[in-house]
């Protein structure tokens, strides 16, 4: 399609894409099975590529999932006519339309769509790893990635295995003890989470985590607001009793780096990892922005230069206008009615491949402009999840 052609959709559509889910399998790790997908479906893309543990929004980069990957996995499409069709990616989109869909402000600043979120969803507690900065990333060719969690009641049936989050290290723990536990990885279990502290996970909360910050999720799914990237390093060989081989450790190192032990401690920002006040610095507890009869909106990602998130509550029966000053991504967790023109509901249950009403991408104007949004429901809420890059009124801590 041609940039005409992507902006007729567009106004079409009332300055709204309606997006096709995108579930991501991964090969290791058990599946939390909370992403309401069918229970049939979880090896949609077959046993050996793992089962389904994650649900991507607003995306227009790929997963880094390894050589079986399909070459568009990890991308958002648009839903164009209600076939399923896959022929308009949102990234085709953002680079057709530029400026007219995400903003002359980011537009300028970043050039693309700069983030993306996810549904995280995990049966037990994953291994301990950190994302790269910008610079690590950089030797490798990739892009660094910060990213932040919130916790949404609405898909969180049950705890999973472990709903603790460790992050970091203990305060008084030294880069040699680090070290001493990396230099057994194709030994032993290294048993590194010993050297950490894990925190019990809060529903309705979320934290931050900077790129750098070694971080072992706990078993709720999670909602992540994050950075255009897929980049890690595993500093846990052995984690729910799966054994992840030297190359987790080492993948994103320069080839002259992968069995450089002190190359691989300084991905971390030591200073952030022994924070002895890291709940202080990095939990965000949802922040009140408005409350009224008809509706309820909170910031639940907030306080860094990269990401940002909201929760909106429409009220039973009640018709709201919300106006925001940038190009969202969203995702509808409960509830039903209407998203601008679109009908829009939380999924009791999706087959893989099929359409949904509950994901959309609000163009900057409209953004600007206000969505008119109708919660037709008598007695239950309808809840809204809007992840977008920070701006000016993204509240620090």
């Amino acid at each position: 399609m041609d940039k005409n052609e992507i902006a007729k959709i567009l106004e079409k559509n009332g300055g709204i894409l309606s997006l096709i889910p995108v579930f991501i399998p991964r090969r290791f790790g058990d599946a939390g099975r909370r992403l309401r997908l069918h229970p049939d479906d979880y090896y949609a893309y077959g046993t050996k590529r793992g089962s389904i543990k994650e649900r991507w929004f607003s995306s227009v980069i790929c997963a880094m999932n390894g050589d079986d990957a399909n070459s568009d996995e990890g991308l958002s499409y648009i839903n164009t006519d209600q076939s399923g069709k896959k022929d308009l990616s949102l990234k085709t989109a953002v680079d057709a339309l530029g400026a007219d869909l995400i903003g002359e402000r980011l537009y300028k600043k970043h050039g693309t769509w700069p983030m993306y979120s996810k549904f995280f969803d995990y049966e037990n507690a994953l291994f301990h790893h950190l994302h790269l900065s910008f610079e690590a990333a950089a030797r490798v060719g990739k892009i660094g990635k910060p990213e932040a969690y919130y916790y949404p009641p609405q898909y969180n049936n049950y705890a999973g295995e472990f709903p603790h989050t460790y992050f970091g290290f203990d305060s008084d723990v030294t880069k040699e003890q680090v070290k001493e536990r990396l230099a057994g990885y194709n030994e032993k279990d290294t048993r590194i989470t010993e050297l950490s502290r894990a925190y019990r996970i809060e529903l309705g909360t979320g934290w931050y985590t900077p790129p750098g910050v070694i971080h072992a999720p706990g078993s709720y799914l999670t909602y992540e607001p994050q950075w255009n990237s897929d980049v890690n390093s595993v500093y846990e060989n052995v984690a729910s009793n799966e054994i992840y081989d030297y190359s987790f450790l080492a993948e994103n190192c320069p080839e002259d780096k992968k069995n450089d032990l002190d190359y691989i401690i300084s991905l971390m920002d030591w200073e952030k990892n022994i924070d002895p006040n890291y709940k202080k610095t990095y939990f965000r507890p949802p922040i009140l922005i408005t409350k009224t009869e008809e509706f309820t909106e909170k910031w639940i990602s907030y306080g860094n230069e990269y990401i940002a998130a909201k929760e909106l509550t429409v009220a039973p029966g009640k018709t709201v206008t919300i106006k925001d000053n940038t190009a969202y991504g969203c995702i509808v967790v409960q509830g039903y009615g209407c998203f601008g023109i679109h009908p829009c509901a939380a999924p009791g249950m999706l087959r893989f491949g099929q359409l949904s009403e509950d994901e959309f991408f609000v163009s900057c104007k409209t953004a600007e402009d206000g969505v008119k949004i109708t919660n037709q429901s008598k007695c239950e809420p309808l809840v809204i999840l809007k992840h977008f890059p920070n701006y000016d009124e993204v509240p620090e801590c």
